[in-house]
């Protein structure tokens, strides 16, 4: 029996999910479906139970709807608590389990792929959504020196920080009090880039050779690479790893097995041009 897995989102016609996840089944010789399935705006717990009542095992959770996942759930691991989103959900029964790994993606694709150890390092994330949200909690458990939110709104940053407060010290601040400041490791979690725009990140907020991660992947280099290269950073990458590795996280959940993400990363791989 084929079990069936989907993503919902609304857009979703551009997601990779199906392909990373049915080459993760072709590893161990599985029978999988993975389908796209985007749910109205406003509808979106009834199309998830569907999917759930019509025999679904689970799958992942993006935009716009990681809030509403979150709401629906009637069991949430300790991540997707503290997150308060979701991206990665599984049936077992009528109960409805959530996860959120997207910050241990992220992390691992920094650490194990890129082999950049973040002990000891300045850390800055720039924007504070729900990126942010589902990262927090694995980076501060990597040990850096210091974690610090940037934000065009201090007080969502804030937020974060007071969420966050009993695992670790995360700063908050705004993008103007940027200047003076050195980063080791700078991360942008932003939408920015979709729209060919930047950050408001001086040049000498990168630390020489520091890490400049871009969560958008398949764009080549977006404007915030090309200013983080310009700046002196260095090694750089695109998202394209991240959401791999959390797939890599989210099919050993469901599954039992944990799959190898490096031919996965390299068919996705757009390069960074």
């Amino acid at each position: 029996m084929t079990d069936r897995f989907a993503i919902f989102g609304n857009p979703v016609s551009h997601s990779k999910s199906p392909e990373i996840y049915q080459n993760f089944a072709a590893q161990f010789g599985m029978a999988l479906s993975y389908e796209r399935i985007e749910a109205p705006i406003g509808g979106f717990q009834e199309a998830f139970l569907a999917f759930r009542d019509a025999g679904g095992k689970g799958g992942n959770i993006t935009m716009p709807f990681k809030l509403d996942a979150y709401a629906a759930a009637t069991r949430r691991m300790p991540r997707a608590e503290l997150a308060g989103a979701v991206n990665c959900y599984k049936f077992e029964g009528n109960e409805i389990i959530v996860e959120n790994f997207d910050g241990l993606g992220l992390l691992n694709d920094i650490q194990l792929n890129m082999g950049t150890k973040l002990a000891g390092k300045r850390v800055l994330f720039l924007g504070a959504g729900g990126a942010v949200r589902g990262a927090l909690q694995p980076f501060l458990e990597a040990k850096p020196a210091a974690l610090t939110i940037a934000n065009r709104t201090i007080s969502k940053g804030e937020e974060l920080r007071a969420r966050l407060s009993a695992h670790g010290d995360v700063e908050a601040i705004g993008y103007d009090d940027l200047k003076g400041r050195q980063f080791d490791a700078i991360i942008n979690a932003t939408s920015l880039s979709l729209t060919g725009a930047c950050p408001e990140i001086p040049a000498q907020a990168f630390a020489p050779g520091a890490l400049a991660y871009e969560m958008v992947y398949g764009k080549g280099l977006t404007p915030f690479l090309k200013h983080a290269i310009a700046s002196g950073a260095g090694p750089y990458a695109d998202g394209v790893g991240m959401l791999v590795e959390q797939g890599v996280e989210a099919f050993q959940w469901w599954n039992g097995v944990r799959p190898n993400s490096a031919p996965v990363i390299k068919l996705l791989t757009v390069p960074l041009a």
